[in-house]
């Protein structure tokens, strides 16, 4: 359990600093035109720390905690797609793909 909640923690925490910096860079809103997805940005971003509180929510509730990390598990799983439909480099890639796995584990880790 301990391991569990120190991945919850680091989910929780760079989802609500990606959330953030949506609002605070525009690096972050030119990525999101990048990708040709420009009037998504806001909607991700504010699932992203939706995301982000449900997991530190979902310490005291398990129900939260599987809403919370599957839906960011399927944030990222969209995330992923969209880098490969636009040709990102595999290291562009990586932290989407790193993201959707520690939360489909934090996922199936609340399911057992």
């Amino acid at each position: 359990m301990q391991l569990l909640y120190i991945l919850i923690i680091i989910s929780s925490l760079s989802f609500l600093t990606y959330g953030i910096a949506y609002f605070t860079s525009s690096k972050m809103k030119s990525e999101f035109i990048r990708f040709g997805l420009k009037k998504l940005g806001p909607l991700t971003a504010i699932l992203e720390i939706l995301g982000a509180l449900g997991l530190l929510v979902g310490l005291m509730f398990n129900f939260i905690l599987l809403i919370s990390s599957g839906g960011l598990a399927l944030l990222m799983l969209l995330g992923v797609a969209v880098r490969i439909r636009v040709k990102d480099s595999f290291w562009e890639l990586l932290p989407a793909l790193f993201f959707l796995i520690l939360n489909a584990y934090i996922f199936f880790e609340v399911v057992k």
